[in-house]
């Protein structure tokens, strides 16, 4: 059963963001912890989002909510011409040095500042559901996507199937300031995403689920990890950061190798669309 404090706080993973000046600041507050022990975990993850998504050789994709470039830095490995948003001006800063050339913007969702049509695919990671306007920020991918191209939405799985969710959010739980609870039901239930789609004017023409293990090399750099985002920022504003971080490394000792490795298996939900203009 879950506990008070984790059944409060049950949402939050999802749905957190607000604007990009208020969470462009969490979620950048450890940029250089993310770039370098958070994202690369992600490999395996954006490998299958790319072949899902159709990304490949001369592929215009635009990455919502792109971090420090990790996904988009293999995308350009396939041939692909790349170009990103991020809430954040530090994490948009260590992509566009990753990726000379790309054009990374900082802004709103809800308001891309790219013009109508500009992209074959665009994906969103973990990522549409943080706006403030979900549905808006849905239309806004696809207005700035080709009426033949590809919104590709990838949200977590069922929570009880994602171990770095659910390790993250039982740490955090007792941590985190009180918020309003949700009655909206989780993006991982069959539709729901598709609902959303279609409110902002969007196709859906394929979904599914697949599974990918998040592994980090020590003990050390998963806690960097866990410990760069957002969410992870709030609690220790809140509740401190020593308690913050001892929380933390006892979530992440229950996901120890014997080879020291930490490795945490997750369920991933996808929803593809096409534009409906």
């Amino acid at each position: 059963m879950s506990s008070p404090h984790l059944a409060q706080h049950r949402l939050r993973w999802d749905i957190v963001m607000g604007t990009a000046a208020i969470q462009g600041k969490l979620w950048g507050a450890k940029a250089r912890d993310w770039a370098e022990a958070q994202e690369p975990a992600w490999q395996p993850v954006f490998e299958n989002v790319m072949t899902l998504a159709g990304v490949g050789p001369n592929s215009r994709l635009l990455d919502v909510g792109c971090g420090t470039g990790g996904l988009l830095g293999l995308a350009r490995e396939r041939g692909a011409f790349i170009a990103g948003l991020d809430a954040s001006e530090t994490l948009a800063a260590i992509a566009r040095e990753r990726l000379p050339g790309a054009r990374i913007e900082v802004g709103e969702m809800e308001e891309l500042p790219f013009a109508e049509g500009a992209f074959d695919i665009v994906t969103g990671i973990n990522a549409f559901q943080f706006a403030g306007d979900i549905v808006r920020a849905l239309g806004e991918a696809a207005r700035v996507c080709d009426i033949v191209g590809t919104v590709f939405m990838l949200v977590w799985g069922q929570r009880e199937k994602c171990q770095l969710q659910m390790a993250a959010m039982t740490a955090l739980a007792p941590l985190l300031p009180p918020s309003p609870a949700s009655s909206a039901p989780p993006l991982s239930n069959p539709g729901v995403i598709e609902a959303l789609m279609a409110k902002a004017g969007l196709e859906p023409t394929g979904d599914g689920q697949f599974d990918a293990t998040v592994a980090f090399l020590d003990r050390n750099i998963a806690l960097r990890a866990f410990a760069s985002a957002g969410i992870v920022t709030r609690a220790e504003r809140h509740s401190g950061a020593d308690r913050v971080r001892d929380a933390l490394r006892d979530a992440i000792a229950l996901h120890v190798r014997a080879d020291g490795q930490v490795a945490l298996a997750n369920q991933f939900r996808w929803v593809k669309a096409r534009p409906g203009r």
